[in-house]
């Protein structure tokens, strides 16, 4: 019998991932169907249930629904626990466990696809909610030199620092308001809503330059503004979240099959796609 997957949201037609997990299959010689499930928006437990009770092997989890995956999830990875959101399921007989992958995608694309290192450079990371909780951990175990979050509201970029103080090693680990950003940074991470809205986060003048890397989480048909705002004031290199989200991908197929696919092939399909 074909093993079933799916990814779950609401909305969910926008989702690359049944492309993703299908090549992904097809590449590994895996026996497994991969599909999009529309949620409604309160009734998250009800359709993953009803997925299990149909064969349902293991899901991933979009928005608005990581807070529930996490919450219904009864076995977390420790990273999930960290991040207090899930992105991916795994069904195993009676346990459902819960892990999320998205900062392990972050973190190889940068280091492996756009060939930045993080190990002693300076990072900034710009937002304090859910997307950004869940990469802090796996860029902090890069060791930059310095990695910043910022936020609108400073308290809520502090108290996320302090949550992760014990992960910092010889990372110098701030968090505050846009206004405390000070210098000039390597990596330039914006992982805050204002990509989603079209507005662009207030960074200071100064913050990138021809040899920094301004990277969006977000991905869309056409470069964000935020994108398009850094490559017009001086950032070298630019780059949006659809690495990201084939990087993370993959990790949710190696938890679920024990065998990781090769992302090279996919992502250059899906950037051919997208024609930039």
């Amino acid at each position: 019998m074909t093993d079933r997957y799916a990814v779950i949201g609401n909305p969910i037609a926008q989702s690359k991932s049944p492309v993703l997990h299908s090549a992904f299959a097809q590449q590994t010689q895996q026996d497994l169907r991969y599909e999009a499930l529309l949620a409604p928006v309160d009734g998250f437990v009800e359709a993953v249930r009803a997925f299990v009770a149909d064969g349902g092997r293991g899901m991933n989890v979009t928005m608005p629904f990581k807070d529930d995956a996490f919450r219904f999830a009864t076995r977390l990875s420790e990273r999930a626990q960290r991040a207090q959101a899930v992105n991916t399921l795994a069904f195993r007989g009676e346990e459902i466990y819960g892990d999320t992958t998205d900062g392990v995608g972050l973190v190889r694309d940068i280091v492996h696809n756009l060939k930045r290192p993080l190990a002693g450079r300076k990072v900034l990371l710009l937002g304090a909610g859910g997307a950004v909780r869940g990469v802090i951990e796996p860029i902090l175990a890069q060791q930059p030199a310095l990695l910043f979050i910022a936020n609108r509201t400073a308290d809520k970029a502090a108290a996320l620092a302090d949550a992760f103080a014990d992960l910092r090693g010889d990372t110098r680990l701030e968090g505050g308001g846009f206004e405390a950003i000070a210098g000039r940074f390597d990596v330039i991470v914006n992982g805050s809503a204002a990509s989603m809205t079209g507005e662009l986060p207030p960074v200071p003048a100064g913050a990138w330059d021809a040899d920094s890397l301004v990277y969006d989480m977000a991905y869309k048909p056409q470069p964000t503004v935020f994108m398009q705002h850094a490559a017009a004031t001086g950032a070298g290199t630019t780059a949006d979240g659809i690495g990201m989200l084939v990087e993370q991908g993959a990790e949710s197929f190696s938890l679920w099959r024990e065998v990781r696919p090769d992302t090279a092939p996919v992502l250059a399909q899906l950037r051919a796609e997208r024609g930039w």
